[in-house]
């Protein structure tokens, strides 16, 4: 150090331990937060890795991912095996550019949390190989440079294993025998193989590993595309009673004949009576009011415990095993909060934040009121066992079948939980789906996706112009937010009628479903009030008059004008056409009117491609020229079939621009699949 005695802790001490590092290993994608958060996939997929791999001077360079599979299953919350059950897995890098930018891909091949790294070298051997093909081809002379490849090929035959081993020494031996022809000499010396075998065994006391480990959450397929269905049980009983579980047995054929495959139940618990509401949220219930079944708790349980008049655990049992007959799973909505009833508030005061007069404080949402619900109190002294209790609510259903949870309102509840709580229930059910009730500011269900949510809500319900569509999800799909944030959009919910539905416009009804369900592969709807239609609002508010939150309804599935049909058919577009089940590999196209919507989507192998188009004027039919970018359609002078999927006609089109006019009293939507025009090697023509 410029003839001073270098300080004990001097900053630059770990530079003199790493001298000999000469790559420097940076810009690693996907990343999430420095490595503080997971990314998400789904379990087959790909998971592409690029780094860049950066050395002093001219050297080349080598490099690897390193992947570790998930621990088991049966590991105990909050563990993991040790490193040699979980070992790492090397996929070597390939150079990308010649800006030093390198790519791995792995398939994840198991459910749970994967972690990854990057790990980058000198390759010497290359070097030199690369250097001495040069010198040579210059005629200089490279006695002994050959020596010096030898001496690089005997130690690598040192790291080597086995057959490699063996072949690299025999080529040191070669390429440094000086009894041998120098044309031999060299053709073992500046053979790719040889290279090769070096390459496959490199001095790993001077690699740079990326100083953090990132993670990969691999969720079950449903995570990524799905159809949700809400209906209360409890509405559907017979001759005006009480639903029960077995009652509602009969809705299901209904609902998966429309082609959902998850059934949402709002909660099931026992209802408190204390503070009870009444019809349209009054506060004063009749004795018949069924109450809120988000006022969670009474004498007969809490939230592990069914409504006595839903049936027994055993009858709930046999509905989750029915609907899965049916191809449906069952999701059950969470809602961490209690009735004054709950046998928690008495079991466990402590969990419950006390006001100055001795009360509990209810729910509120100024200048909404919750007289009937107690929130949790997160800052309580007894926390630990309250979190605890909280996570075995989850391990408690999954227990019995369920796997798939709608969290209501989990942006109220400490964030450090749903972390804690999240990983907790996923490392014993990996396949455990969670979708966030969030409607807050972005960059809270932002973080609650990235603390574990699988699926979340999302602002769709209120975007309804063309401009408000386009930004959403282009801010959804083509930024980070694409790395941790699964949408889930819904037309309607039983807490929410957007204004535009109050018109109770048909062609209104199918343009939200149809948007709803292509532009996110993930989508769900509060029935039978979207299909029949339910329309009339409290006056002055966003929520439906008559809600069925707290009373009984009695639904007419098979009233004329039902959108049943309607529903079936988007819904079998979606299961035929892998295009629509992923949400990201969206383009946006110009159609010159602000009334015509126009989009296009195409499977991760490019062999479907949808374009949908959507008239978002109720009332008047509407044309448009749609400017079209297609992948695969680059000819100007060459027509191709486009299909329209849902009315079953089929088009001409040619080049880039295509015309098209909706009549919203006919059908306000196109989905057409675009049938590509090719030549056999028989040289027959045909459309795929």
């Amino acid at each position: 150090m410029h003839g001073r005695e270098r300080n004990a802790g001097h900053p630059w001490e770990h530079m003199v331990e790493r001298g000999h590092l000469r790559v420097l290993v940076e810009r690693v994608r996907p990343e999430l937060d420095g490595g503080r958060f997971p990314v998400k996939r789904v379990i087959g997929d790909p998971l592409e890795v690029e780094v860049d791999l950066i050395p002093d001077g001219h050297d080349a360079v080598g490099g690897a991912l390193l992947v570790r599979a998930p621990a088991p299953a049966s590991s105990p919350p909050g563990g993991a095996p040790d490193a040699e059950a979980r070992p790492w897995q090397e996929v070597p890098l390939a150079r990308v550019d010649a800006n030093d930018r390198f790519r791995a891909t792995v398939t994840l091949t198991a459910l749970g949390i994967w972690e990854y790294t990057v790990v980058g070298w000198i390759e010497p051997f290359t070097t030199w190989q690369r250097g001495t093909r040069r010198k040579v081809e210059a005629g200089q002379d490279v006695a002994v440079e050959l020596l010096e490849g030898a001496a690089l090929l005997a130690a690598a035959a040192k790291r080597a294993a086995d057959a490699d081993a063996q072949a690299l020494a025999t080529a040191a031996a070669t390429l440094g025998s000086t009894a041998a022809p120098l044309e031999t000499r060299l053709a073992v010396g500046l053979a790719a193989e040889t290279a090769a075998l070096a390459a496959r065994a490199p001095d790993r006391a001077r690699a740079s590993t990326y100083p953090r480990v990132l993670q990969v959450i691999v969720d079950p397929p449903r995570a990524r595309f799905s159809a949700w269905y809400e209906f209360f049980p409890r509405s559907f009983g017979d001759a005006g009673q009480h639903g029960t579980f077995a009652s509602a047995e009969r809705m299901l054929p209904y609902v998966a004949g429309m082609g959902f495959d998850v059934v949402y139940l709002p909660p099931i618990h026992p209802i408190g009576r204390a503070h009870r509401k009444g019809r349209n949220n009054t506060l004063t219930a009749e004795a018949d009011d069924p109450g809120s079944p988000w006022a969670i708790g009474a004498a007969e349980g809490g939230h592990t415990a069914v409504h006595p008049a839903l049936g027994t655990l055993a009858d709930f049992d046999h509905f989750v095993g029915t609907a899965r007959e049916h191809g449906l799973e069952i999701a059950l909505d969470i809602a961490f909060q209690a009735s004054p009833d709950h046998p928690w508030v008495k079991e466990h005061p402590a969990w419950f934040k006390a006001r100055p007069d001795g009360t509990i404080q209810y729910a509120e949402n100024p200048p909404k009121k919750y007289q009937d619900v107690y929130p949790f109190d997160f800052e309580s002294s007894d926390w630990q066992a309250m979190w605890e209790a909280l996570r075995d609510v989850f391990l408690f259903w999954a227990d019995h079948g369920v796997k798939i949870f709608r969290v209501d309102n989990p942006h109220t509840k400490a964030l450090p939980f749903w972390e804690y709580c999240l990983r907790e229930v996923k490392a014993a059910h990996p396949d455990a789906i969670f979708l966030a009730e969030a409607f807050t500011r972005p960059t809270l269900m932002h973080a609650l996706a990235k603390l574990g949510f699988t699926q979340s809500y999302t602002y769709f319900t209120w975007r309804t112009t063309k401009d408000e569509l386009t930004e959403y999800l282009t801010r959804l799909t083509r930024t980070e937010v694409a790395e941790f944030y699964r949408p889930n959009f819904w037309p309607n919910t039983p807490d929410i009628l957007p204004e535009h539905l109050q018109t109770g416009s048909r062609p209104v009804f199918i343009a939200r479903l149809v948007l709803a369900a292509t532009l996110s592969s993930n989508y769900g709807m509060y029935g039978p009030a979207f299909e029949l239609m339910d329309h009339v609002p409290r006056p002055g508010s966003e929520e439906y008059i008559d809600n069925e939150k707290y009373e009984l309804k009695r639904w007419e599935l098979d009233r004329p004008g039902s959108l049943r049909h309607v529903i079936q058919r988007v819904n079998e577009i979606r299961r035929e056409n892998r295009a629509l089940q992923q949400t990201n590999r969206i383009h946006f196209h110009e159609t010159g009117n602000d009334a015509v919507f126009c989009f296009s989507k195409t499977s991760d192998d490019g062999e479907s491609l949808i374009v949908v188009v959507v008239n978002l004027d109720p009332d008047h039919t509407q044309s448009a020229w749609l400017e079209l970018d297609l992948p695969g359609i680059t000819d100007q002078e060459r027509s191709f079939q486009v299909h329209d999927l849902l009315s079953n006609a089929r088009y001409q089109w040619k080049g880039r621009r295509a015309f098209v006019e909706l009549d919203p009293r006919v059908m306000p939507a196109h989905i057409f699949r675009v049938r590509r025009f090719v030549r056999s090697e028989q040289n027959f023509e045909y459309y795929l």
